[in-house]
Order: C-alpha cells, then structure tokens, then sequence
C-alpha cells in the first residue's frame, strides 16, 4: 500500500478515536493543479473535541507512521485547524465554520469519500 494510502487511512482512524464526524476524503490525484493529493475534512461539535480530534491525528500517525505535520494552524481558537501532511492535508471543524467554507465541494472533479461515522 502507498505511504499516503496508509497516512489517509492512520488518520481517518484518529479522527474516529476521538468520535470526529462526517469524514470525507477528497481525492485530488486526477485533478491538475491541486496543492494536495488528498483533502481529508471532518468535525467536532465543540472547540475542545476539534483539539481532541487534531491531538488524536497527530497521535496516530507519529505512532503508526512515524509522520509528523509541517504546520497545524488554527488551534488558537479550534474553529478551524488545518494540519498539513505535505500531500495529505486535513482539516477538522467546527459544524457552522464547515458549512460556512465548504471545502467539499471546491473541487467538482475530486471523488469524495464518505466515511460513516462510528456510532
């Protein structure tokens, strides 16, 4: 399996260790252009379950990888973090900051993934 492959997969898993919801993974690969081969957004319901699910990324991919972000930026006020995995970038949000964003749907081409929430 491809390293970024395996990083997708390592922090979709801290994302759902930390009950973060409404994963999608945008696949950027065909898209030319695009800053990142993969966009991974989720969310926490509250700034303190966005800094548990970001803490919880970074967790596991040191652990299970050995990978560390560049940059995590946003943490200050948790609405918005954005942590850059070179090409995987993740963002985790809070539900009104997402919606007001929407990363999703930047890219018509992109496959996006839904991954189902755990519980």
């Amino acid at each position: 399996m491809e390293q970024q492959t395996q990083l997708v997969e390592t922090i979709i898993k801290g994302i759902q260790e930390k009950k973060g919801q409404r994963i999608v993974v945008a696949d950027l690969q065909q898209i030319e252009g695009a800053i990142a081969r993969y966009f991974i957004i989720c969310q926490g319901n509250s700034p303190s379950q966005v800094e548990a699910v970001t803490e919880s990324i970074g967790d596991f991919a040191r652990k299970d990888l050995g990978e560390k972000p560049a940059t995590v930026a946003g943490l200050e006020n948790a609405q918005w973090v954005a942590m850059d995995y070179g090409d995987v970038l993740v963002h985790v949000f809070l539900p009104d900051v997402r919606e007001f964003y929407d990363l999703e749907h930047l890219w018509e081409d992109a496959e996006l993934i839904q991954i189902p929430d755990l519980d």
